[in-house]
């Protein structure tokens, strides 16, 4: 007996869906297919068994939906993950219709599996725009993390495809979701800058200032200058590069406004040092007060602000060290005391 969902079972939730896109004239259609799946895919046992018939389905739309009941079913129950790449990564092997293999490409992520690479790679050839922008934008689940690694490598070419939704989404995540570094992952971000694709060349410029890479300042700076105003993600780039050139152009925005205030913070010397300074009074005083936590102040590479980490707590998320001094309205001593009543334990100096 199928285990029942919210408002039904998984069989009942994916009829209707199918039923939803079959008929579907817009993105409201589609949103509401996606919807039903998302609930069908709760019972993760439940979607897996159902997604797995589907794949074998002689009906283009049922395999569709198939592979995105398992990407839906994975991305909520890891314990389907690893049997819902398998089947996709079998289905790819004798797949021809694009319907499907966009779904494919978009549901393999979801597995987390890094199985779902060469199934990607392969698929970034496909003659369909729609199958190659899909791909673009799935390899972020999946990412092998080297830099020279067969997903870098496949983003690096998508970037220069003939179709400029697929150089946005491919540039877009070799830019800002890949945490890879390289001269052939700058040089293919900078070939971008001067896209006739708006997005793609922001998306660009985006990721080069994600890399600290100093050519994209004045390029950011345009784009702050936007009389539309920028991205988020723009206001996010400029407080990674944290630049004072860029800091004009971002006290034109309300300072209240999202991420303004972090990027004008990064951005300002005066601002910034005075940061550093409480930054660095705040590891003092709890190296004081709790010695044996071993804290540490970090600034990852991809990402903007300082982390405090407790040494001898290696399995804590750490601290945000701008959000922990606003919580102590500015004051590092009262910092620390927050960090010390987080972590129970007797004072003394650690060996």
């Amino acid at each position: 007996m199928e285990a029942g969902t919210e408002a039904g079972t998984v069989a009942e939730l994916v009829g209707q869906a199918l039923a939803a896109v079959r008929v579907a004239r817009g993105s409201d259609d589609r949103d509401e297919y996606g919807a039903l799946l998302r609930r069908a895919a709760a019972d993760g046992p439940g979607a897996l068994r159902l997604g797995l018939e589907l794949l074998g389905s002689h009906d283009p739309a049922e395999r569709a939906a198939g592979c995105d009941l398992l990407g839906h079913a994975s991305d909520r129950n890891a314990e389907v993950r690893a049997e819902a790449a398998a089947a996709l990564v079998t289905l790819a092997e004798r797949e021809s219709e694009g319907c499907v293999l966009w779904s494919l490409a978009g549901a393999i992520e979801m597995t987390y599996d890094r199985r779902a690479v060469p199934v990607l790679v392969a698929l970034a050839g496909h003659p369909d725009a729609e199958v190659r922008r899909r791909v673009a934008g799935s390899f972020a689940g999946v990412a092998t993390g080297l830099a020279d690694g067969p997903d870098i490598r496949t983003l690096v070419t998508l970037t220069r495809d003939r179709d400029p939704e697929v150089r946005n989404w491919a540039t877009f995540t070799l830019g800002f979701q890949a945490e890879a570094d390289s001269p052939a992952i700058r040089a293919a971000l900078w070939d971008r800058v001067d896209d006739e694709n708006a997005d793609a060349r922001e998306e660009g410029i985006r990721g080069l200032a994600r890399r600290r890479d100093r050519r994209a300042v004045p390029l950011l700076a345009q784009l702050l200058g936007d009389p539309g105003g920028a991205h988020v993600l723009t206001f996010q780039a400029a407080q990674i590069i944290g630049s004072p050139e860029l800091l004009p152009a971002l006290l034109e925005y309300e300072p209240g406004g999202a991420w303004v205030a972090e990027a004008v913070n990064a951005c300002d010397p005066v601002r910034r040092a005075r940061f550093d300074a409480a930054a660095w009074a705040l590891l003092c005083a709890l190296d004081r007060l709790r010695p044996e936590l071993r804290a540490c102040v970090s600034m990852e590479r991809f990402d903007p602000g300082l982390s405090l980490r407790l040494g001898a707590d290696p399995g804590s998320p750490g601290y945000d060290v701008e959000a922990l001094l606003a919580r102590a309205d500015g004051d590092p001593e009262r910092a620390a005391g927050l960090v010390a009543s987080d972590r129970p334990g007797t004072p003394g100096r650690g060996s």
